[in-house]
């Protein structure tokens, strides 16, 4: 029986970068038994990626197009990846050449001995500032201690898959995606290969701190209560600050202190207790809204040219 690997690449305003990875994937590839397609997703690109892929397509048979109909993110492009893949191990990468195509042969090597999710770790990190760097290490290490689910640290998306993974993931229709949680939580036997993150190839990234910081809370409100449970943390502090507040007042105006005279005592408090409702309200209000977008049902993608036409 022959072999088939898919590499998936969302792409999104990636012209410069696409010619570079389409080689560099060749020549991983090359060595490799068996066959192999590129699945490109591209993610409502405007800067003439969409005309380059279907020009690749065209040239090789194993370039396969999935466009979408306008951009819906870079993980439902990764979503719609693995929907179109047709390979027993599927590689997931970011087409701006940060994740090296000359790692895919490694992971499939460590597919090979057996492991059915084979994770990139980020050992170093080259071209990005220091404050990026700080940012992840800290999403990484909170969101590991607060979810039940063990996300390995410094990880992004670049991974292989087994088939029985990605069947597995396919069934999992949230909207709100962490495709790097959702392929921890699966389990299955997985192990990590470190690599050296390299600076992007070409052309600016796509990920700007505001989108960081959406992933994060992605990430954190699929795979957490803990922003719940840190609303009710704070009422029962609030409570019992208040509990050890008032026989202390009582006893100051006994002994005729005029400590707690005026309202600044009560504005304070008051302020303290709304501050403490409006935060609960907001993290409550995360996790409605998030229901309210599983219960509207919409598609998470739209294609408006697939592989085969």
């Amino acid at each position: 029986m022959t072999i088939m690997y898919s590499i998936v690449a969302p792409i999104f305003n990636e012209l410069e970068n696409l010619p570079e990875l389409y080689r560099r994937v060749l020549h991983a590839m090359s060595d490799m038994h068996g066959n192999w397609e590129l699945v490109l997703v591209d993610d409502g690109s405007n800067d003439g990626s969409t005309e380059a892929i279907l020009a690749l397509a065209k040239q090789d048979k194993r370039v396969r197009p999935v466009i979408f109909a306008r951009n819906f993110g870079h993980q439902v492009a990764i979503t719609a990846g693995w929907d179109y893949a047709r390979g027993d191990a599927v590689v997931i990468i970011d087409a701006d050449l940060q994740d090296p195509p000359e790692l895919i042969p490694e992971l499939i090597w460590k597919w090979r001995e057996g492991f059915q999710v084979v994770y990139a770790v980020r050992a170093e990190r080259e071209g990005e500032t220091w404050f990026k760097r700080l940012t992840a290490s800290l999403f990484y290490r909170i969101i590991y201690r607060i979810t039940d689910v063990k996300i390995p640290v410094d990880t992004g998306d670049f991974r292989l898959m087994d088939r029985k993974v990605v069947d597995v993931l396919k069934t999992m229709g949230e909207r709100h995606r962490f495709p790097r949680g959702m392929s921890a939580w699966v389990g299955f036997r997985q192990v990590g290969v470190p690599y050296r993150r390299e600076a992007r190839h070409a052309g600016v990234t796509k990920y700007p701190f505001r989108k960081m910081l959406k992933l994060a809370l992605n990430a954190i409100t699929a795979f957490s209560y803990f922003p719940l449970q840190l609303a009710t943390y704070f009422g029962f502090l609030s409570a019992g600050l208040a509990a050890l507040a008032i026989p202390v007042v009582i006893v100051m105006r006994l002994v005729g202190s005029q400590f707690f005279e005026g309202q600044a005592t009560t504005l304070i408090a008051v302020l303290f207790l709304g501050g403490v409702q409006l935060i609960s309200l907001g993290v409550l209000g995360e996790y409605l809204g998030r229901v309210y977008d599983e219960a509207k049902g919409r598609p998470l993608y739209i294609v408006s040219r697939g592989p085969e036409e």
